[in-house]
């Protein structure tokens, strides 16, 4: 039977509640893997394991429980071994790499903040700021809404406006939360958001960061900013050494869930 890893942590780690299922249907119970100073939160691994919602809340749900008893280090979902013998051999082969890992990342958690522009508070914004588009605008609606030519060019000089805005805004989104961070992290910009941003916060300073979050969307009514955490730090667990052969579980490689 292979086994299915859900993150890395100290073996001194506490125990988990007794009978905690993680994946599969029926829930495959939850239990500790120990090896030196290092220990895996593991399972029995279903077969035919695929990402449906139901276990990747079961995956996140054995995160936060494990997390909430002291750091672990998350593994992407899906990390499966051949058995608990390839796990320990792992934890042997990278105890230094973990080890640094989980100091660095010890009563921390990560916060994914995504914003975006609030449509016509930004058109608003964008044709206050810019006497070339106010006027072309006038001049269009004086004109009975303008030329075919004028409302292209119009619409040209809004998107362009806008997508510098965005651009700059998702820049002093950053810039206003990461002073109340410990790390942060960029997600890809291919997400639709003009800002997808990871920050590490201690927790005994989480409600400095919200409160950052809060005055951020004070200062900046014109964006519509989405907070997710407080999450495993899985922005911020750098991959390990290449893993030993055999072995189809990755390292620290994670998602961001």
């Amino acid at each position: 039977m292979s086994t299915y890893v859900y993150g890395i942590a100290a073996s001194s780690h506490p125990a988990l509640p007794e009978g905690m299922g993680g994946v599969g249907d029926p829930p495959r119970e939850v239990r500790i893997l120990r090896e030196g100073d290092l220990a895996a939160v593991v399972s029995e691994a279903p077969e035919g394991l695929r990402p449906k919602r139901k276990d990747l809340l079961a995956h996140q749900n054995v995160l936060s429980e494990a997390g909430a008893a002291g750091c672990v280090l998350p593994m992407r979902f899906g990390s499966v071994a051949p058995d608990d013998t390839s796990i320990t051999g792992v934890l042997a082969e990278r105890a230094e790499h973990y080890k640094e890992r989980l100091q660095a990342l010890d009563n921390r958690v990560e916060y994914n903040v995504k914003a975006n522009h609030v449509e016509e508070a930004v058109l608003h914004q964008v044709m206050a700021e810019s006497p070339d588009i106010r006027g072309l605008a006038e001049a269009n609606r004086q004109a009975g809404g303008g030329s075919y030519d004028d409302k292209i060019r119009l619409g040209e000089l809004v998107a362009a406006a806008v997508k510098a805005r965005e651009a700059d805004d998702g820049a002093a989104v950053q810039r206003a939360l990461e002073p109340s961070a410990d790390d942060v992290s960029a997600g890809p910009e291919s997400t639709g958001w003009l800002a997808n941003v990871s920050f590490l916060v201690d927790r005994d300073s989480a409600e400095s960061f919200l409160a950052a979050v809060e005055q951020l969307r004070k200062d900046m009514p014109h964006l519509e900013v989405r907070v997710n955490g407080p999450l495993p730090p899985y922005s911020f667990v750098e991959p390990g050494p290449a893993e030993p052969a055999g072995t189809v579980a990755s390292g620290a490689d994670t998602g961001a869930g």
